[in-house]
Parts: C-alpha cells; structure tokens; sequence
C-alpha cells in the first residue's frame, strides 16, 4: 500500500509543477536572452572596432592599448609604425590599436 500511495504522491506533484517541455521552453528562454544580451552588443563592438582599423592610414592619429599616442608613419600589412616624437618611431601590431583621436585633439 505504501508502494501506492507513494507512487501516487509523485504523479500528483508532477502534474501540479507542469510538463517537462514547458519547463525545457523556459530554459531556453531564458539561454537564447542572456546570449542576446551578451553576445550581440560585443559583436557590434567589433564590427565597430574592425571597420575603425580598416580605415585607419598614414598621418592619423592614434591611441595603443598601451595608452600610447602616436600618429601612424607608414602602414605595413598587420603592422603601424607610429611616429610618438620628433626622432622615435616605433612599430606595432594593427590590433594593439585601441581608438583613433580627432586630429583636433592635442595630446600633452
């Protein structure tokens, strides 16, 4: 009798609580809007990113991930020479760039 009535518990909570698929649909839900939360906006910022050092060429203005600025001197493939003084270049991988400034913007 205990078999039973034990058996019959279970089946009873089960059909309160809801199907498994309605809870499965929930978890994937919930799994499909946290990917589109995190996962597009960090696309963009590399679809951002990448057109910004598509574009990049001789005589901008730049920002390393270093923080160093420098105006890009010669570009080679993958690689920048930056010019950061009078007398000093030096040359760095194209994603090391962090930002491109205005060329209005001075640095001190």
């Amino acid at each position: 009798m205990d078999h039973l009535h034990f058996t019959a518990t279970i089946m009873a909570q089960v059909q309160s609580t809801g199907s498994g698929w309605q809870v499965l649909i929930m978890y994937v839900l919930l799994i499909a809007g946290m990917c589109f939360l995190l996962v597009v906006p960090q696309r963009k910022r590399q679809k951002e990113q990448q057109k910004m050092l598509d574009g990049l060429k001789s005589g901008d203005k730049v920002v390393t991930t270093s923080g160093i600025i420098g105006t890009i001197a010669n570009v080679k493939g993958q690689r920048f020479i930056l010019k950061i003084a009078d007398d000093t270049k030096i040359e760095i991988f194209r994603s090391y760039i962090q930002a491109k400034l205005d060329k209005s913007e001075k640095s001190e």
